[in-house]
């Protein structure tokens, strides 16, 4: 299937046209309160993000939705946190992207930062590839993938996004 790249450029201007203003308004949100996946198991999991990337755990309780389960989040800076659940006897199948599912996590680090975990995935033998020289892109221990992304937070690759 050829790809008609003008017209997707064409829709692209469409939308910014209709949807993009100079005085946006403000969001009805205050902010992203945590971003959930799943966990496979809850020790590798916690050692992965909390000892490898350094996002500290703040707290693991049972899953109100689901006896048994555990329910366990960390720290990734601005208010923000990542959380995870594991679903004992669920059998669920590993993961993959599909339509409306997640492509992938951007967590905005220092640079510093990011050159310093870079070395822990090397050392961890984590395989990643990196793109644009500030953005290094690899996957948990259950295949979701992440980028640690050296930009600040609302921009990207020297464009202005919030």
């Amino acid at each position: 299937m050829e790809i008609d790249y003008a017209a997707i450029e064409a829709e692209r201007s469409r939308i910014r046209e209709r949807y993009l203003s100079v005085r946006r308004a403000a969001s009805s949100a205050r902010g992203l309160h945590h971003f959930a996946l799943i966990s496979s198991d809850v020790e590798r999991t916690i050692r992965f993000y909390h000892e490898l990337l350094e996002f500290p755990l703040t707290e693991i309780f049972e899953n109100r939705d689901y006896r048994g389960s555990n329910h366990f989040f960390f720290d990734i800076g601005n208010g923000n946190l990542l959380a995870f659940f594991d679903l004992p006897g669920l059998d669920l199948e590993p993961y993959k992207e599909v339509l409306g599912g997640l492509h992938h996590v951007a967590i905005s680090v220092e640079r510093e930062t990011w050159e310093r975990l870079r070395g822990k995935l090397d050392a961890a033998g984590v395989p990643y590839q990196v793109e644009s020289g500030s953005s290094i892109y690899f996957r948990d221990p259950d295949g979701a993938r992440l980028e640690l992304l050296a930009d600040p937070l609302g921009e990207m690759y020297g464009t202005r996004v919030m």
